[in-house]
This record gives C-alpha cells, sequence and structure tokens, in this order.
C-alpha cells in the first residue's frame, strides 16, 4: 500500500479533529481508526505540529527547508575549502 503523504494544513486539522474525538471520550485507538492514521503517526505530529496553527506550521517547514540548503552549502564550501588549502601546500 502506497504511503500518502499529508501537507501541514491537513496535518493539523486531523489533530484538531483528534482533540475533539478524545474530548467526547473516545480512545487514541478509535480516533486514530476513524482519522485513518497509525497511532504511531498521531502521536509524531502531535510531538512535531502540537499548539501550532497552520500559518506557522507552514513557516516552520519553510525554515527546516532553508536550513537544509544553508548545511548544504556549507559542507560543500568546507570541502572546496580543504581542497584548495590541501592544493596549495602541494600535497597532491
Amino acid at each position: 500500500m502506497p504511503r500518502k503523504r499529508h501537507t501541514p494544513e491537513q496535518i493539523i486539522s486531523k489533530l484538531r479533529e483528534a482533540e475533539v474525538g478524545l474530548a467526547s471520550g473516545q480512545t487514541v485507538p478509535e480516533v486514530c481508526r476513524t482519522l485513518g492514521i497509525a497511532e504511531q503517526t498521531y502521536y509524531r505530529w502531535r510531538k512535531e505540529y502540537g499548539g501550532l496553527k497552520v500559518e506557522q506550521a507552514r513557516r516552520f517547514k519553510e525554515l527546516e527547508r532553508e536550513n537544509l540548503q544553508l548545511r548544504r552549502a556549507v559542507a560543500d564550501l568546507t570541502l572546496d575549502k580543504l581542497i584548495l588549502k590541501e592544493a596549495a601546500e602541494g600535497n597532491f
């Protein structure tokens, strides 16, 4: 069965639905079954997105992507620096 990717907006709305279900007396497994997700997914989402609003979740994901790009850029520059340093020393 293929995995389904949920957008942050969908995740936050499902977490809100889960809160309503839990407040009405349902258990976590029952809520997860109605939402069509695994319990582990529910707990992972709650840890990552619990208490966030939709705009905050969008910004959070955007910052994560930007951080990943910056880390890659720094890694590339560090590698280039090491190569140039080695070439300048004459050890090639």
